[in-house]
């Protein structure tokens, strides 16, 4: 192999570690979206539960002291 021929391979090659570069970073992104959206998903409706239960326990008291 000729010094271009190693040169001209060399070029190939860092194209195509740019290209898998990129689009490792966009599957990268991709599970990190994921990941928050899982998180949201799940803890939001816990903090409901968290603010709702005592006001249904708190109103369910209250109904069955009026009896």
């Amino acid at each position: 192999m000729t010094q271009e021929e190693t040169e001209q391979r060399l070029v190939q090659m860092q194209e195509k570690v740019d290209k898998i570069y990129v689009s490792v970073e966009k599957t990268r992104r991709y599970f990190m979206w994921t990941l928050i959206i899982s998180i949201a998903v799940m803890v939001l409706p816990l903090i409901g539960r968290l603010i709702t239960i005592p006001l249904y326990i708190n109103n369910l008291k209250t109904g069955l002291m009026g009896l």
